[in-house]
This record gives C-alpha cells, sequence and structure tokens, in this order.
C-alpha cells in the first residue's frame, strides 16, 4: 500500500511539475559501505539525526510529532547557513528506506521529494542510496548558468555526495 501511494505521490508531482512548463530533475547517489546493513540503518533512520553523520548540517531536529513516524517534521539547520523544514512521508522498516520532502526551503528547488534506503551487498557490506526528484523554483528561460538546471542538479547532487561519503567514513 505505502509503495502505491508513493508511486502515485511521485506521478502528481511529476505531472504537476510539467503541467507548469518546468522540468523534473532527479539525482541517484549510491554507495557501498563495508558495514552490516542493520547498523547502516540504524544511523540514517532516525529522522532527527541527520547532523550526527551530514557534514553539512549542524542542527536536525523534530519540530512537530514523533521521530519515525509518519506525519514528523524535522527542521535542518545547515552549517554557517540557513535552516528548512522537512516532513517525514513514510517508513518501510523491513526494507531499510524512508521516504521524506521538504516543506519549506531557502534552496533554488520545489516539489521535492527523496527517498533513501539500504540493502545488503551479498557479502556482508550495505549498499545506500539516496534518490531525490524536484523542479527548480521560478525558471527563465534566458536564466544565468549559476540558476539553471544544472547548477541545482550540482547543488543536490554534492548534499548527496558529501553526506555518503561521510556516512561511509564514520561506518568503515
Amino acid at each position: 500500500m505505502k509503495r502505491v501511494v508513493l508511486a502515485l505521490l511521485g506521478l502528481l508531482l511529476s505531472c504537476a511539475a510539467f503541467a507548469e512548463n518546468r522540468s523534473l530533475l532527479v539525482v541517484s547517489e549510491i554507495i557501498q559501505i563495508k558495514a552490516e546493513p542493520a547498523k547502516v540503518w540504524n544511523m540514517l533512520k532516525p529522522f532527527d539525526g541527520l547532523k550526527n553523520w551530514h557534514p553539512l548540517f549542524s542542527g536536525s531536529e523534530i519540530v512537530s510529532g514523533k521521530d519515525g513516524q509518519l506525519g514528523a517534521i524535522r527542521l535542518l539547520t545547515i552549517k554557517d547557513g540557513p535552516s528548512f523544514t522537512e516532513e517525514l512521508l513514510a517508513v518501510n522498516e523491513p526494507a531499510m528506506a524512508f521516504t521524506y520532502s521538504v516543506i519549506e526551503s531557502p534552496l533554488p528547488i520545489d516539489r521535492y521529494l527523496s527517498t533513501m534506503s539500504v540493502k545488503s551487498d551479498g557479502s556482508g557490506g550495505s549498499i545506500v542510496t539516496w534518490v531525490g526528484q524536484f523542479s527548480r523554483k521560478n525558471p527563465r528561460a534566458n536564466a544565468p548558468e549559476a540558476e539553471g538546471d544544472a547548477a541545482v542538479l550540482g547543488l543536490i547532487t554534492g548534499a548527496y555526495q558529501g553526506g555518503l561519503q561521510n556516512l561511509k567514513k564514520l561506518m568503515e
């Protein structure tokens, strides 16, 4: 049932982005970690725990609801930077995965939906996948390169890679 809801949510977001003549952008990063999947999952799954493994964040706290429960809202603070809020939309404990969305952000993105998951690599280690889809806020046909799709993709890709590389460092 959760998969159906997530698929429908993704479809709706996709249609909304295209209806407004905005491209749906997707970032997907995968990393192999030499640590048991359950151990990696236990580091990732606390919705208020991003600050514990992602070097970009100095704060991550639940401001509404309870950690691990649908509808929980976290306030993330970027080191020496702004804050934004995200909502936990789905948790699949047996599959070691969760999905969340950005509610409010100073970043130039809109309709952000992301899933993180941990799977076994078949030899005692883990494969961590972080996938996000979003559109760029207020796209302009003649926007400078620094405001274009490539710049926004680079921003999110860098954040995913930095977090996953640090997670690997902490877990191995």
